[in-house]
């Protein structure tokens, strides 16, 4: 009763404010102190999602986030959304796919489209044949607001952009604030309310509360795991990248300053196991699933047979625009040559993070500069100097995308831990003595969604080449959103409750998502029933209760009859 009271007085006597960046006047610039139902630490996919919710809930949220774009992967890191074969009609939750189809329609409404890309149900702007939706991360930006708006103008919400998270205060195994520094005018505030959801890309608030985690990868010992490794090892952490985007203007020379760090990169052969194939900026490297020799071709003039890494993660195919519209397709460059591995970003020092995050500049650069100039190109020729960097599409000066596109963070030490064996192809085939065809994952009673990709993990900062593995489709457990001790700290991320390996399935766009969804609605849900998430999860009437609640909210918790990928 006393927290419920708590929460009642805030809710009728602590105004939020919209967003900071567009009404600022509105401020009152001397506060230092802001409270809420509900403080979410980053506004990635997942931390956007999980305000969503609790806003509809009726909750008050502070929402904060790194850079001045919200969306995470989809805007700041410019990624389009890496999803399942059947996204279209299930395994998302209702409000993704609202995201989805609002990209959609914001092309319809305002974007020169053919009469035939428009009429197409299943419009692929960027016609990309990684992802089913590529598409320009402004544009995302653009819808995530949209959905946010309402709660901005009835201010339920309050969202600060280009704040960072530096400390936390806890009180016994509760995370009863945190301070948060505004990187443009260099000042403190501390943000308070009865729960915080981290859904910061690299798991911030777990280090600054303390609370118990695991970063890197785990031994084979402590999780039984086939593809774990022999031994834990902090610094096994997957590739980060700093993506960007280009198009081509045939006749014209793009050429940009030769990078400081261009004679490295170009001479770099990567040392791993199993070995890397060929040199890094090349045309030949290591398939992520068999680990031998893959050879692609690079042709923005399409001109050229093969696997062509110009529409790998291209964001506008042009023909799909009214003739004129564009000069050039815009392709995103997010491939195996600029995964910068040479450290990690978690566990080591702010000097040295910041070291690994310019060199990973110098590496995309490098590539782009390798691409203008010494490329090998289809014809026999070198490079391709009509490739023009669009700092425009990903909103820097740099031309770079605003953050890197981050694969793995710290990961809770939570109540339930999904491994490898509850979801890989060949570990349920293992031990359900089922065929291929007929094997499921593990079903999971507090479900609280659904996700699906394959088992992906990027080479790391270990040495260790890709681990790429057949996975089924699977569901998200409660128990793997608890950490073991905090009480009112829940992740809305990558932050979860897996393993090194398991994340490389729970990291995409949708099941980070979904995530955030079901964390910003088990807050509304704890704070309406006076009760704690643990309570939850161990109470069968309060979780039945709840996982009906997810399924009025539109998220699905178990998944139709699927064979794997």
């Amino acid at each position: 009763m006393k927290r419920r009271g708590f929460i009642k007085t805030l809710a009728t006597a602590v105004p939020l404010f919209s967003w900071d960046w567009l009404l600022a006047s509105q401020i009152n610039e001397r506060s230092r102190e802001w409270q809420a139902d509900l403080v979410v630490a980053g506004g990635g996919l997942g931390g956007c999602a999980a305000a969503l919710a609790a806003l509809r809930a009726g909750l008050r949220v502070i929402l904060t986030e790194n850079t001045d774009w919200i969306g995470g992967q989809a805007t700041s890191q410019a990624v389009p959304p890496d999803e399942h074969p059947w996204i279209e009609t299930f395994g998302g939750t209702r409000s993704y796919r609202q995201y989805r189809e609002s990209i959609r329609a914001l092309y319809r409404d305002h974007y020169p489209l053919t009469a035939q890309a428009r009429l197409n149900e299943r419009l692929n702007p960027g016609g990309g044949w990684v992802s089913r939706l590529c598409h320009e991360p402004r544009v995302s930006l653009s819808v995530l607001q949209q959905m946010l708006a309402p709660y901005l103008s009835n201010r339920q919400l309050r969202v600060l952009l280009e704040h960072r998270p530096v400390s936390a205060e806890t009180s016994g195994d509760a995370v009863r604030a945190l301070t948060v520094q505004d990187l443009r005018e260099n000042r403190l505030v501390t943000l308070s309310a009865p729960y915080i959801i981290d859904a910061t890309e690299l798991g911030d608030v777990l280090a600054l509360a303390k609370i118990e985690h695991v970063t890197g990868a785990e031994s084979r010992q402590a999780t039984d795991e086939p593809h774990a490794p022999e031994t834990a090892n902090s610094q096994d952490q997957q590739a980060f990248t700093y993506c960007f985007a280009v198009d081509h203007i045939e006749g014209e020379d793009h050429t940009i300053e030769k990078p400081s760090e261009y004679d490295f990169w170009r001479a770099y052969q990567p040392q791993m196991q199993p070995p890397w194939q060929g040199p890094l900026f090349s045309w030949t490297m290591t398939d992520p699933i068999s680990l031998v020799a893959r050879h692609f071709v690079f042709d923005p003039t399409l001109k050229s047979p093969g696997t062509n890494l110009w529409t790998y993660r291209r964001l506008i195919e042009m023909g799909q625009f009214l003739p004129g519209s564009y000069r050039s397709d815009i392709s995103l460059v997010n491939w195996p040559q600029n995964d910068y591995f040479l450290g990690p970003l978690i566990g080591v020092s702010e000097a040295e993070a910041s070291r690994h995050l310019q060199r990973a500049k110098q590496l995309s650069l490098s590539l782009l500069y390798w691409l203008q100039t010494e490329a090998p190109r289809p014809d026999g020729g070198t490079g391709w100097k009509g490739l023009r960097l669009r700092e425009d599409i990903v909103g820097s000066p740099d031309g770079l995308a605003k953050a890197p596109y981050i694969r793995e963070s710290r990961r809770i030490q939570a109540e339930f831990i999904v491994r490898e064996q509850h979801i890989s192809t060949e570990s349920r085939i293992e031990a359900t003595g089922k065929p291929r065809e007929e094997a499921t994952a593990e079903v999971f009673p507090d479900s609280i969604g659904v996700g699906h990709y394959r088992i992906d993990l990027h080479p790391s900062a270990s040495g260790r080449n890709y681990v790429d593995l057949s996975c089924l489709p699977f569901q998200i457990p409660l128990g793997a959103l608890l950490p073991k001790r905090v009480e009112n700290l829940l992740p809305a991320a990558k932050n979860i409750g897996t393993t090194h390996i398991t994340n490389g399935a729970y990291r995409l766009h949708p099941v980070e998502w979904n995530i955030g969804e079901s964390a910003g609605l088990l807050v509304a849900y704890c704070l309406r029933q006076k009760e704690s998430p643990r309570h939850v999860r161990h109470n069968t009437q309060h979780l039945a209760t709840f996982q009906q609640a997810l399924r009025a909210q539109g998220v699905e918790l178990e998944w139709p009859r699927l064979r794997p990928l």
